[in-house]
């Protein structure tokens, strides 16, 4: 069963030529009719059809349109055309730091962040002690936030997002946050997570990661989708120097059949 379609989907950027200093400025170019601008297509007609439980890595250069298709599939970028549907409920985590306050502490940032992916104060105070526990932040966590390094951050946000079995969540380069007991206690969760039927959609430039967890990859070039298929299939199009990079084998070897 389907859980994402998407149909011709199209997204434009619309960019000023010109280089204005100030709003002042700009002000005035907007009354005069005078602002130019140009077009910039990050997805141009992207079909594309994913089905619950799949767990879907997202590959390509920076600037292909991997963010933007992420950001579109959450709601929080409209497609200029085509067709988005997405029939379950989307958990994002596309920035370290997404929806983090920095002058609250990671307990207060704890039940901000959980209530604004859609969580009740029953459901952040039924959780509050996994999400420490599995953070690992707990003499940290009445410390504000704008005090921890960028990867307690990540680790704390990943926590957050992951505290409940979500229905589709989207990850974007967060595989990479804390140490490597960390990161391993990442891919336990994401194995548990498929396991109860849930989408994982995910960009990463780390073949390790994807060949390991994926059970699909997608290349995204120029805002097209240049490659669907099997992980090792497509990397191999996109970065076939990545194959053989070290952990590859440990990483085929450790996949599921």
């Amino acid at each position: 069963m389907s859980v994402i379609r998407l149909e011709h989907v199209a997204l434009r950027y619309r960019l000023a030529k010109q280089r204005i200093p100030s709003f002042k400025e700009y002000a005035v170019h907007l009354m005069r009719g005078s602002l130019v601008y140009q077009d910039l297509w990050a997805l141009r007609d992207v079909d594309l059809t994913i089905d619950r439980g799949e767990l879907v890595g997202v590959v390509g250069r920076n600037g292909a349109g991997k963010s933007t298709l992420l950001k579109v599939i959450s709601g929080i970028l409209k497609p200029t055309r085509g067709r988005l549907d997405v029939r379950s409920r989307v958990t994002p985590m596309l920035e370290l730091g997404t929806g983090f306050d920095y002058e609250l502490t990671g307990r207060e940032n704890i039940e901000l962040n959980a209530l604004l992916l859609g969580r009740s104060r029953r459901d952040v105070r039924e959780a509050y002690d996994r999400i420490v526990d599995f953070s690992g932040l707990a003499e940290f966590i009445d410390a504000p936030l704008r005090n921890y390094s960028s990867g307690m951050i990540g680790r704390l946000g990943f926590s957050i997002a992951t505290a409940w079995d979500p229905e589709v969540l989207i990850l974007d380069e967060v595989l990479g946050v804390g140490d490597a007991d960390f990161q391993h206690k990442c891919h336990q969760r994401l194995d548990e997570i498929v396991r109860s039927g849930a989408t994982i959609l995910m960009v990463s430039h780390a073949a390790r990661v994807l060949l390991q967890e994926c059970t699909r990859c997608i290349w995204l070039a120029d805002g097209r989708i240049a490659a669907d298929g099997t992980p090792h299939d497509v990397i191999a199009a996109y970065d076939p120097e990545a194959l053989s990079a070290p952990g590859r084998e440990r990483a085929a070897a450790s996949k599921p059949p």
